[in-house]
C-alpha cells in the first residue's frame, strides 16, 4: 500500500504463525503436505481476517517441485531441467495477454525455452468476497534450461531469478512472482489458514508430493493484506517483524553500485534493485536473501550473515566468531524481534534473531 493521509505503511508491524514439515530421509510423500496443511490450519489463530470474516489476511505452503505430478499434463524434460514460474496475473484478459507475452518473451530472450503454460485450478467459492475481488489469475510457466545450462542446475537457478527481475521490471507492480525455481513451487493467496487446502485444488491430489513442505498464516500489521504479501515467499516464512527493515533497505540500495559476481556477469545489471519497491520487511528479507544464496553462498551461511547469533566475544568458537566479523563488514545485521523458517527445496530450517523475542519448538516423530 502507499502513504495516504495520515496513513504510512513504514509504521506498521506483524506477528504471524510459521511451521515446517520435512522428512528426514528426503523422501517425497503427500503425508508431508498433508501434516503440514494440518499444522497450518492449527495455526488459524496466528492469522486474521477483516471486516469480512472469510477473507484471510493471507495463507500460503511450498512444497518441492512435483515433478510426476506435474508430468501429468506437460511433456517435461528431467528435474533440474526446467523450472516453474508462478504468476499472479491481472483479470484483465488483455492486459493479462500482454504480460504472458512480456513473459515468453523475456525467456526466450535470455535464451530458455518456453515449455508450456498451466492453469492452477482452484475453487473460488472457498475464499471470502474481499479475497475473490482481488484475486489474480493464476498461472504457472514452465520453462526449459537451454544446453549450456541443462546441466549446471545452480547456473539456470540464477537465469530464473534474471528472467523474473526483467519481467518485474518491465510490467511493474501487476505482475506478481510467487515462486520462480527448478526446486520449488509455491501456493498462497488472501486466504484464512483452512481455505487454503480447499482453495488450492492441487493440495487435495494424492499425487502431489513433497519431503518438505513450508506453511504460514498470516496476521498483517506491516502492510495491508494482499495476495502478493501472503507468505512463504520464494525462500522464507517469518513471523515477527525487523525493526532495522529501514535501514537494512536503504544500505542495499546504497551498496549496489559497488554489487559484483563471476557467476552472474554482466546479468547482475539485469536483476537491480534487490529490493522489490512495495513489500513487506518480510519480502525485503527475501529480495536480499535471494540474492546472497544465487551468489554462491548455501543458504545457512547467507542467513548468518543477515541474522547473526547474539554473542559476546568468548562466547562461540573462534571460527565462529571471525564470521560472524568479517561479515559484519559486508552486511548489517537484520534485527527483530523475528522468528524465520526457511528452505531453497534442498534443505529446510529455522532460527531466531538475535532478539530471540520470537520462540518456536521442534519435535522428530518415530518414524522419521
Amino acid at each position: 500500500m502507499r502513504a495516504q493521509g495520515l496513513y504510512d505503511p513504514a509504521y506498521e508491524h506483524d506477528a504471524c504463525g510459521v511451521a515446517f514439515v520435512a522428512r528426514l530421509d528426503a523422501r517425497p510423500a503427500h503425508e508431508v503436505i498433508d501434516r503440514a496443511l494440518e499444522a497450518l490450519e492449527r495455526l488459524e489463530h496466528r492469522g486474521a481476517a477483516g471486516a469480512d470474516a472469510l477473507t484471510g489476511d493471507g495463507a500460503g505452503i511450498l512444497v518441492q517441485l512435483p515433478h510426476a505430478f506435474f508430468g501429468r499434463e506437460l511433456d517435461l524434460p528431467a528435474p533440474g531441467r526446467y523450472g516453474v514460474m508462478v504468476y499472479f496475473l491481472p483479470q484483465d484478459s488483455r492486459r493479462r495477454e500482454e504480460l504472458e507475452q512480456l513473459l515468453a518473451d523475456t525467456v526466450r530472450a535470455e535464451g530458455q525455452e518456453v515449455i508450456g503454460w498451466r492453469d492452477v485450478p482452484v475453487d473460488t467459492t472457498q475464499a471470502g468476497a474481499t479475497a475473490q475481488l482481488h484475486a489474480p489469475r493464476i498461472r504457472q510457466l514452465f520453462v526449459g534450461a537451454s544446453p549450456p545450462l541443462a546441466g549446471d542446475q545452480e547456473a539456470f537457478e540464477r537465469k530464473l531469478y534474471v528472467i523474473r527481475r526483467v519481467a518485474e521490471r518491465v510490467a511493474g507492480p501487476e505482475l506478481v512472482v510467487p515462486s520462480c525455481s527448478s526446486r520449488t513451487v509455491v501456493y498462497k493467496g488472501m486466504l484464512t489458514a483452512p481455505q487454503l487446502r480447499r482453495y488450492f485444488l492441487d493440495l487435495q491430489d494424492s499425487e502431489l508430493a513433497s519431503a518438505l513442505a513450508l506453511v504460514h498464516s498470516r496476521f498483517s500489521t506491516n502492510t495491508f493484506p494482499s495476495w502478493e504479501l501472503a507468505h512463504p515467499y520464494r525462500m522464507v516464512a517469518h513471523n515477527g517483524e525487523f525493526n532495522t527493515i529501514r535501514g537494512n533497505a536503504n544500505w542495499m540500495g546504497a551498496r549496489e553500485s559497488q554489487l559484483r559476481s563471476e557467476l552472474f556477469g554482466d546479468d547482475l545489471e539485469k536483476a537491480l534493485p534487490v529490493v522489490r519497491p512495495g513489500g513487506s520487511d518480510s519480502a525485503t528479507f527475501d529480495n536480499v536473501l535471494e540474492l546472497l544464496v544465487l551468489s554462491g553462498r548455501t543458504l545457512p551461511h547467507a542467513l548468518l550473515m543477515m541474522m547473526p547469533e547474539a554473542h559476546r566475544p568468548g562466547d562461540v568458537p573462534a571460527e565462529l566468531e571471525g564470521f560472524y566479523a568479517y561479515h559484519g563488514c559486508l552486511i548489517e545485521p537484520w534485527d527483530g524481534p523475528a522468528a524465520l523458517a526457511f528452505t531453497d527445496g534442498r534443505v529446510i530450517g529455522a532460527t531466531l534473531d538475535r532478539n530471540g523475542l520470537r520462540p518456536g519448538r521442534w519435535l522428530e516423530t518415530s518414524d522419521g
